[in-house]
């Protein structure tokens, strides 16, 4: 008797057991591409509801089938692979890009995003856009992570329940909201998501996956609807370690069309630092000293149980080999510099400060109307059902401003401030405010810290350095570290808590090479409950 082939489990596959499943004949691009929108069907739309696709790919079927008639070939390395990509990252075919904007509903792109372009020749399927907060998180102070007026809320994998004014209890993170859940409820094999400071580590901490928040150069930013050029990034999202070093390899390179990208070395394997014996001798700072309590900001707000975690991570790292350093960050680095933020009104109506004067990174604010006007000129593509041309931000402002009601639940009070800078990022605040970022997080910050403790990586909880390192523009690798529950004192199913571990522009080998060992040293990630696989075969 022939025995059964045996079920390919997509929901916790990695990479390579995909494709496995197609090299043996168990599987094909095609039929990867029905087993996750199954699973979107099943999860995202139904059961749990947790809103994490906003679009499907009309065409991934039909792309996957072609790549069925073509042999697996070493130079695809991303052969059949389904793959989301957050919505707001530029593809010229019949799907959106919105950044989940009601006034971009039907925005299409001229091109692909660079980042979308190295996916398709890496052989990977697009399987769809993931939802995400409204641009980026930098529509209004306060919008919950994963909301966007388009797309709606995001919910947490791990704990999906939502509050009665339909905001999650356990937040998803954000703005990386919808392509870190679909990773971790099996909707995709892996996701594409953006950060300028935050937006792939936070919502990799809250549902348990693996991001690389790359040096900013590494990854090509062309056709990503912007925040701030000098922070920007993409980077993958996946279950494992392994996955985000091999999508880390189709991505990183130089491209014309991105400046940054052309001051970066050579880019190199990354799958040739994983290594699971690769803490050995590795030196990592904890920026946290009991004789500094002053100084200790990153330590110091940790809940109980997120500091269980962190106590088990650094115990975990040393006794794979690693010397840990405690000495706290270097104050100059993490205070940061005269001048570097502003005051903004609170216009949210939902949130308790409206009416209140917020403190806003002016980098932010003022790069912001720059380059998303550049993007709506250059990548923005005439809307064929509408005939109408979002020319610029203010066309934005103007649309939300005349549809309140589905446009303004929180309000757009960043974009308002934004829109009344000049644009042309001459002002001296600006170019004050740039310079003083950069030597607070880079010279005082993260250089100082490294060179006086010799250190080959800083370790993080959670998102807690976020900040220092997206100002610096400067490399994280987030590693799925353990599990907490509670939210301001509210009972919660347990959720994820991440490991970040951080370093000196392009050490991302270095960086993926420590957050291996640790992955493999504690096997933290767990799949969250009430989304078997749909497959009877499967366990």
């Amino acid at each position: 008797m022939t025995k059964p082939a045996a079920a390919v489990c997509v929901e916790n596959a990695t990479i390579a057991d995909l494709q496995d499943a197609i090299a043996s004949g168990r599987a094909t691009a095609a039929g990867l591409v029905r087993a996750y929108t199954a699973r979107i069907a099943a999860y995202d739309r139904a059961g749990p509801e947790l809103n994490a696709v906003r679009e499907l790919n009309p065409e991934a079927e039909a792309i996957a089938g072609s790549l069925d008639l073509l042999k697996p070939a070493q130079r695809l390395p991303l052969h059949g692979m389904p793959i989301l990509l957050k919505d707001n990252i530029a593809t010229a075919d019949r799907q959106h890009t919105t950044a989940g904007s009601l006034a971009l509903a039907d925005a299409f792109a001229q091109r692909d995003a660079t980042v979308a372009a190295k996916l398709r020749a890496a052989g990977a399927v697009i399987l769809g856009k993931a939802n995400l907060t409204e641009f980026a998180n930098i529509l209004a102070i306060g919008m919950p992570s994963g909301y966007s007026s388009l797309g709606g809320q995001v919910r947490n994998a791990y704990a999906p329940e939502l509050d009665a004014k339909n905001i999650p209890i356990v937040p998803p993170g954000g703005s990386s909201a919808g392509s870190a859940v679909a990773v971790a409820a099996g909707l995709a094999v892996a996701a594409i998501g953006t950060e300028t400071s935050g937006s792939l580590l936070s919502p990799a901490s809250q549902n348990g996956v693996v991001t690389v928040k790359p040096t900013v150069g590494l990854i090509s930013r062309a056709g990503i609807i912007p925040i701030a050029a000098s922070q920007d990034t993409a980077g993958p999202m996946t279950r494992t370690v392994r996955d985000a070093a091999l999508i880390l390899n189709a991505l990183a390179g130089p491209d014309p069309l991105d400046p940054a990208t052309l001051k970066a070395p050579k880019p190199v394997d990354y799958l040739q630092a994983l290594d699971k014996d690769g803490l050995k001798g590795m030196r990592i700072g904890v920026p946290s000293n009991p004789d500094d309590p002053a100084n200790d900001v990153y330590w110091r707000p940790l809940s109980p149980r997120a500091r269980v975690v962190m106590d088990h991570t650094i115990a975990a790292l040393q006794d794979a080999g690693a010397i840990i350093v405690r000495e706290s960050m270097p104050t100059d680095g993490w205070i940061g510099g005269p001048g570097t933020d502003m005051a903004v009104l609170n216009r949210n109506p939902e949130n308790p400060d409206f009416g209140k004067v917020a403190r806003l990174p002016i980098v932010f604010v003022y790069e912001l109307k720059h380059d998303l006007n550049l993007y709506l000129r250059d990548w923005y593509a005439k809307d064929p059902a509408r005939g109408e041309l979002v020319r610029t931000m203010g066309d934005i402002v103007a649309f939300n401003a005349v549809n309140p009601e589905r446009a303004l639940r929180f309000g757009q009070d960043i974009f308002l401030a934004a829109e009344a800078t000049s644009g042309t990022l001459q002002d001296l605040e600006y170019l004050a405010a740039r310079q003083s970022d950069l030597r607070s997080a880079r010279s005082l910050g993260i250089d100082t810290y490294m060179d006086e403790n010799k250190l080959d990586a800083i370790l993080f909880p959670g998102t807690l350095g976020a900040a220092i390192a997206a100002k610096a523009g400067y490399p994280s690798v987030q590693v799925p570290a353990g599990f907490v529950s509670g939210v301001s004192g509210r009972d919660t199913p347990e959720y994820p808590y991440g490991a970040t571990f951080t370093g000196r522009a392009w050490s991302e080998a270095t960086l993926l090479r420590i957050a291996f060992a640790f992955e493999q040293a504690t096997l933290a990630r767990r799949m969250p409950g009430g989304m078997p696989s749909l497959d009877a075969g499967c366990p």
